[in-house]
């Protein structure tokens, strides 16, 4: 495991245990020499889980579209920034670069990134590792909502199996080491 990508919302949300969560997973990141993966802001949990990784001595690679870059305005102090034409060749070189998938809160891109990924696992592209850090019970909702797709007979029960919810930072990258 030398690569971990990440997933999280461009904005602070509501609450600052999310901003906290992502300083704590950007510099647990850092810490363990571990690569940085992410999509390249420097506003919201992303720029505050890039900064903290960089500032633990991390590598940080961001992917950032180019209609982007002046939303999301590019973080500047990263190893390494590639800027890339849409959001689907961001996911492409997100995936490519990721050893494995942490979604920390976030908004529908959040969602849309972290969907992405189990289905291309469902689909058998890939076996990566995804894990949904929980952050104030963040992702129960999502868990319910997945449940009640395999309920329903929309999708089998392997589904509950593409991804792992953890209760924090610390309990992902337990559990990425194991």
């Amino acid at each position: 495991m030398r690569s971990i990508c990440i997933f999280c919302a461009a904005s602070d949300g509501a609450d600052p245990a999310y901003a906290e969560a992502a300083a704590d997973m950007g510099r647990r990141i850092g810490e363990a020499g571990l690569r940085l993966i992410y999509g390249g802001g420097s506003v919201g949990l992303m720029g505050i889980v890039a900064r903290a990784a960089k500032a633990a001595g991390g590598e940080v690679i961001g992917v950032i579209p180019t209609f982007l870059r002046y939303v999301e305005a590019p973080e500047c102090d990263v190893t390494e920034m590639h800027v890339v034409e849409t959001m689907h060749a961001r996911k492409q070189m997100m995936f490519d670069f990721s050893d494995a998938f942490i979604s920390l809160p976030g908004g529908i891109g959040t969602m849309d990134e972290t969907i992405e990924m189990m289905t291309w696992s469902q689909l058998e592209r890939h076996t990566k590792p995804i894990l949904l850090v929980d952050t104030r019970g963040y992702w129960s909702a999502f868990d319910a909502l997945m449940q009640k797709i395999v309920g329903e007979g929309f999708a089998r029960p392997n589904l509950m199996g593409l991804y792992k919810i953890v209760p924090d930072p610390e309990s992902a990258l337990s559990v990425l080491q194991a």
